[in-house]
């Protein structure tokens, strides 16, 4: 794996930091992970907030009771006839860093998971990881994988006993293969990197193990259905870093335990999202995209066991495609902080291109970017709701902001993730 630049290996000149806390609680810039139409090529980079108007003022004024989030501070995004016409158009700014796939072998590709700090930790087919440092401005080389994943997600902890900055980041298969024999063996579908200061050294490093797998993946029953191996479909933090939890379609919900890295089953329930779940603290919530509606929900999460599924807190819908708008993959939750949310969700559309096409239609290809705050609401006597004020009965409510659109495989690439 290369990074680009003006020497082959570095290129720094319009690097931006991905977090900086300028806007009070929230990030000031978003990062977007950008296919540039290159085979094993991808672009990091920042799109800047305070330009882009993703977000507004929250209002001042206490928000009444029976006033819908769509009266909330935002813009008219979808006027009738082209909606498309009625939102702010994103040219993404010039990349920071250009990453690209070591060239190995003749299928050339390359997966990217966000970490803490706005890190971007990068892997290809030859099992080559990369590690984009935010803070540092750098790119430094990881241990090899055990194994390269076909269909990989990836999610990171840190340590919650450890001042020291430890992490450790957590690399699985989507969509495992059954395997033979004690599900106490090390897998090499299942691995984990850890930056940690041991005993025995003065500084930090990266070191890299073979996890067990999931109970599951050692039970031929999950896998009588040959052509649909069992996938995990969401994943989240538990426990103040403590547990890793995944549910499985058709197989359950289990976590590990981040320090002994051993696999309970939970239930034989998944949870009620798809995708990466978001612990806010301050609400004490988590977050995520509903797996029924792939709507903005919320559950509680702090308790389970095997006769308590989790259910959805509230859910609230930031975007109202048209009807002749197909989502082409999964939407993907950005957690700012405290409540901020950006959600990204990918399109395709019929497009009139030309009276003399001869069918005179084609597709377009997009993605919307849409703000939104999550804030607590206490109903007081007047009816009216207080944000963030005080022990009564407490509502949660959605602020929606402003959206933004941008235009798939232009000259500024396709947005593949943002984070």
């Amino acid at each position: 794996m290369s990074v680009s630049g003006c020497n082959d290996f570095f290129y720094f000149d319009r690097l931006k930091l991905a977090i900086e806390s300028a806007m009070g609680l929230s990030r000031r810039f978003l990062s977007l992970v950008v296919d540039i139409r290159i085979p094993g090529a991808q672009s990091l980079c920042f799109v800047d907030l305070t330009r882009h108007k993703l977000f507004n003022s929250i209002p001042a004024l206490p928000l009444n009771i029976n006033t819908s989030e769509s009266e909330g501070p935002q813009e008219t995004t979808l006027p009738a006839g082209n909606p498309k016409n009625g939102m702010r158009r994103i040219r993404l700014p010039a990349p920071g860093i250009n990453l690209r796939s070591s060239a190995v072998g003749f299928d050339w590709y390359m997966d990217c998971f966000p970490l803490a700090g706005g890190n971007l930790l990068c892997t290809d087919q030859s099992g080559r990881a990369t590690l984009f440092n935010a803070d540092t401005r750098s790119v430094e080389s990881m241990p090899y994988l055990h194994k390269p994943k076909s269909l990989p997600v990836s999610i990171s902890v840190p340590w919650a006993d450890d001042n020291d900055g430890g992490v450790s980041v957590f690399i699985m298969e989507r969509a495992p293969r059954l395997e033979q024999g004690d599900a106490r063996a090390l897998s090499s579908q299942f691995e984990a990197f850890t930056y940690c200061r041991p005993s025995t050294h003065s500084t930090k490093f990266w070191q890299h193990q073979l996890l067990p797998p999931p109970p599951f993946i050692c039970n031929p029953k999950y896998y009588v259905d040959t052509s649909a191996r069992p996938r995990i479909r969401s994943y989240a933090v538990l426990g103040g870093g403590s547990q890793v939890c995944m549910s499985v379609d058709r197989a359950g919900t289990y976590s590990l335990d981040t320090v002994t890295h051993t696999w309970t089953q939970i239930g034989d329930w998944i949870l009620p999202f798809v995708g990466k779940v978001e612990y806010v603290p301050e609400l004490k919530l988590w977050f995520g995209i509903c797996a029924k509606d792939m709507q903005l929900g919320a559950a509680d999460l702090s308790t389970m066991d095997m006769d308590s599924q989790p259910q959805l807190v509230d859910t609230w819908k930031e975007f109202e495609a048209p009807q002749e708008w197909t989502e082409v993959q999964p939407s993907q939750l950005v957690n700012l902080g405290s409540g901020r949310f950006c959600i990204a969700r990918f399109f395709r559309t019929p497009s009139l291109m030309s009276l003399f096409d001869s069918d005179g239609l084609d597709e377009e290809y997009f993605t919307v970017l849409t703000g939104v705050d999550v804030v607590r609401c206490v109903r007081d006597g007047n009816g009216t709701a207080n944000i963030n004020d005080g022990n009564e009965k407490v509502e949660l409510r959605m602020i929606k902001h402003n959206s933004r659109r941008h235009m798939s495989y232009g000259g500024d690439g396709t947005i593949k993730l943002v984070f």
